[in-house]
């Protein structure tokens, strides 16, 4: 998963200027910003072109970005390429065969949310300033009028700075005589602390939930008359980490102990372990077969189990299977070996620990997208099989079915086609109707060559179609880099992954991220004591034996 550089959108004229300020003189900084941008384009291009697996599609994709994989677009691309000049394509009904809604003639008056999803809004009830209940009715000047079941919703949306502040005036009285001064207390509850436990949960939510580095949130609140150092925003981050790791250690082996774990890494930058000096003999950067190794990666890490989800990062020089390995080293040893999804790169795989391996269906159907438009006729048998497959999973979601039902819905409904599946990539191999070095040959070899690994789901039950949900996981470390560039240091690094875990295991759960490292921080104590107690989806029933126990005591 590498980073695609940004597309660099430079006109004729403006580079022309920019070539005559680099003749006269230095070169300001924005110019410089504009020849880097150029140069790593160039070597990034050049680095594809010397690959000879580079197709002129996956380069479009690698530069410009990935369209949509969806089979309706794919297929529709491909028939356009296979149309004569002046045909046109008649519009294709929608699958239940009515023609899709224009959205852009929606009934006004009807938003995206309704008031239900506002959980963070206070709720404030309103009083009729007329009518109570029980009295006359105005209209009809008989019947009485009581509260209706449910009262009418009005959502006000405000505006405010992400993070607040409130100047106290203490008023000081001093003695003229004796010169002794005597200054107001605080109002009551008001912290001597200058940055509360909510300010501290809001700068790692925005830094490492939503990717807003720390510069860009500094600029953001002194522009608000609300000044916050990026400086003291990571002294911030980096205090509360450290109270909230027994949080992550809980979840690290809550996750051992899942049904399915879900694993994949994408690249990352540690400056301080990027230069020459660090690329010597290091603990960190020795590989477990003992050679060196220069790269940093984020390994994503999705247990699922008990109708949970907990998501895990870990940044180092440790691949994703290694990071696995270290997980499973927590697992009770009564349970028997997880399933574990993840693609077919060889790094992937726990070395130590057996599991149930299940290799990503998507993979294998991106190379037949990727070569849809050279071999149109082909690749939509393949993706309409596949689409059916997926339709077919949709089902069993949909009516809840447990695993076993579902694993017999898919023999019974996905089997005969996946069979059909295996003998037509099969022939196409055997009786020489493909060429095996090009791209549909390639795509073909992919999944007879791992046809077990892609239908684990056929029999074992519980085992997913596909890595989605950890690809989904890792766009949070994604985003960090695209925004942050990079962590400093490795202590920089293990404060993001504590939050990132956190934060997207709340996400996942549907709990509310804000609220739950507000709670961890004012209940630090109990957190280091029981912290199996203060999980995104039990801390809110401990919440409230923590604060009834008082009362029973007296």
């Amino acid at each position: 998963m590498k980073r695609a550089p940004q597309p660099l959108e430079v006109s004729r004229p403006e580079w022309e200027a920019l070539i005559g300020r680099a003749q006269a003189g230095p070169l300001d900084e924005a110019d410089c910003r504009t020849l880097q941008a150029v140069v790593e384009t160039l070597e990034r291009l050049m680095q594809l072109l010397a690959d000879k697996a580079t197709t002129i599609q996956r380069l479009r994709q690698i530069l410009f970005g990935a369209s949509t994989e969806k089979t309706r677009q794919v297929l529709k691309t491909a028939d356009q390429d296979q149309t004569a000049p002046g045909e046109t394509e008649s519009a294709s009904p929608s699958p239940g065969g009515e023609p899709e809604a224009n959205s852009q003639h929606q009934k006004k008056g009807h938003g995206r949310h309704g008031a239900a999803a506002y959980t963070g809004a206070p709720r404030i009830q309103v009083s009729h300033p007329t009518f109570t209940s029980g009295d006359t009715c105005p209209q009809c000047q008989t019947g009485k009028v009581y509260a209706a079941p449910q009262p009418a919703l009005w959502v006000r949306m405000t505006g405010q700075a992400p993070l607040g502040a409130v100047v106290y005036e203490l008023e000081k009285l001093r003695c003229n005589l004796c010169g002794e001064i005597f200054t107001a207390p605080a109002p009551d509850g008001v912290d001597a602390a200058k940055y509360d436990a909510r300010s501290a949960a809001i700068i790692a939510l925005l830094k490492y939930g939503s990717g807003l580095p720390f510069h860009r949130l500094e600029q953001l609140q002194g522009s608000l008359g609300i000044p916050l150092p990026a400086s003291t925003q990571w002294e911030i981050v980096k205090d509360t980490a450290h109270p909230l790791k027994p949080a992550f250690e809980a979840l690290v082996r809550q996750a051992a102990q899942g049904e399915v774990l879900y694993n994949d890494d994408t690249t990352m930058k540690i400056l301080s372990q990027m230069g020459a000096t660090h690329q010597a003999i290091t603990e960190d950067a020795e590989a477990a077969d003992g050679s060196q190794r220069s790269g940093i990666f984020t390994s994503g890490i999705v247990s699922t189990g008990e109708g949970r989800k907990i998501a895990l990062f870990f940044t180092g020089r440790q691949h994703a299977g290694e990071n696995l390995q270290d997980v499973l080293q927590r697992r009770a040893e009564e349970l028997g070996p997880p399933i574990q999804m993840c693609d077919a790169l060889s790094r992937n795989p726990s070395k130590t620990f057996e599991t149930l391996l299940a290799h990503c269906l998507a993979h294998g159907r991106r190379k037949f997208v990727e070569v849809a438009e050279r071999f149109p006729k082909q690749c939509r048998y393949v993706l309409e099989t596949l689409g059916t497959v997926y339709q077919n999973d949709a089902i069993t979601h949909q009516q809840g079915m447990s695993p076993q039902e579902r694993l017999l819905f898919h023999q019974a409904r996905s089997g005969p086609l996946m069979d059909q599946f295996k003998a037509w990539a099969t022939t196409q191999i055997d009786d020489r109707k493909v060429e095996p070095n090009s791209g549909l040959g390639k795509a073909i070899a992919y999944i007879n060559n791992h046809w077990d690994k892609l239908t684990l789901f056929l029999r074992v039950p519980g085992a997913p179609l596909d890595n989605n949900l950890c690809e989904r996981a890792l766009k949070k470390a994604i985003l960090h880099r695209k925004n942050a560039l990079f962590y400093k240091t490795q202590n920089g690094a293990r404060v993001g992954d504590v939050f990132m875990s956190l934060i997207h295991t709340c996400q996942l759960n549907g709990v509310n991220p804000f609220d739950y490292l507000t709670e961890l921080q004012q209940h630090a104590g109990e957190l280091a004591r029981n912290p199996q107690d203060w999980m995104p989806w039990n801390y809110r029933v401990t919440l409230q034996s923590v604060r009834v126990s008082p009362a029973a005591a007296t």
